[in-house]
């Protein structure tokens, strides 16, 4: 009986030593459930709060970009806004096209409103510009020859910094003055066309061409036919007239100040204190020089 006893007491530790492993094991794999859940917890909390921050700062971008856009409008152009007296100023940079940098129907909306701001004491062309279509060259031209005639009382200067060449100085030739930079780049009053001619190489790669036209100048200086003198003789005759618009532009805008020289209209470009000797700009200056010496009034964009 004493054995039995002795072996069931130590039946009875054994029990009671597991029993207590396994608590401890569940104590400790209790506790590192709460660890890993109040890790997740914090985590999720810290990814929301940040989702939140994010998602506000695209929101705030967002808004301001459409709020920039909207309140600019479709001025391409800048412009002086509504304010107290001052110099408009009205950027022409890039090349002169229908869907160019600068075209006839954004300038001259913009042209008319800087003309009717009563605030404006004058408007300053600030021209950077190789020129490009001579019919919007000439539409921004007349338009501003002809608020020039509804509001006398105020002056167009252009002011050319890098270059006002071909339709640039075209526009530029419609301001009451015209100053530059002693190395600005001014004139190019001609015009070009160009283009290239492949008329052998279909017959080298064996490629025929179909080519069906009515009316017998439709065709005229396809590339891929012979060029005819005829035809050239009538783009010739074409880009003549487009010339005497140009030069007969320019004559009425700078009037006695040209010289007597062929060489202003033969289509080559001058630097800016060549082309004050020549009559085609009436001195250096600046935006700044420009607004304070002759108008008197701070410029604005």
């Amino acid at each position: 009986m004493n054995n039995l006893s002795d072996n069931e007491k130590k039946n009875n530790l054994e029990k009671g030593s597991h029993n207590e492993k396994e608590a401890h094991h569940e104590h400790v794999k209790d506790n590192l459930l709460a660890a890993i859940l109040h890790d997740y917890i914090r985590e999720r909390s810290a990814n929301r709060r940040w989702s939140m921050i994010k998602w506000t700062l695209i929101s705030s971008l967002f808004f301001l970009t459409f709020l920039s856009l909207f309140l600019s409008g479709d001025q391409k152009y800048p412009i002086s806004a509504e304010v107290s007296e001052h110099t408009a100023v009205l950027s022409l940079t890039g090349t002169v096209e229908n869907d160019g940098d600068i075209n006839a129907l954004a300038v001259n909306k913009i042209l008319k409103t800087a003309f009717e701001n009563v605030n404006s004491v004058g408007l300053i062309l600030r021209i950077n510009s190789p020129g490009g279509s001579p019919v919007q060259s000439a539409l921004i031209y007349d338009e501003i020859r002809r608020l020039k005639k509804e509001y006398p009382e105020k002056k167009v200067i252009a002011v050319v910094e890098d270059i006002a060449a071909s339709g640039g100085y075209f526009i530029a030739s419609a301001a009451d003055k015209i100053f530059v930079n002693k190395s600005s780049i001014v004139g190019s009053i001609g015009v070009v066309f160009n283009g290239f001619g492949f008329p052998e190489l279909l017959k080298k790669i064996g490629v025929e061409r179909r080519l069906l036209v009515s009316g017998e100048k439709k065709s005229m200086l396809d590339p891929f036919l012979p060029k005819e003198e005829a035809e050239e003789f009538l783009i010739q005759e074409m880009m003549e007239d487009l010339h005497s618009h140009f030069i007969d532009a320019v004559k009425v805008g700078r009037g006695s100040l040209l010289i007597d020289d062929p060489e202003i209209f033969s289509g080559r470009v001058f630097t800016g204190e060549e082309s004050i000797a020549l009559g085609l700009s009436d001195g250096l200056g600046s935006v700044s020089s420009v607004a304070e010496e002759i108008f008197g009034q701070p410029f604005l964009f």
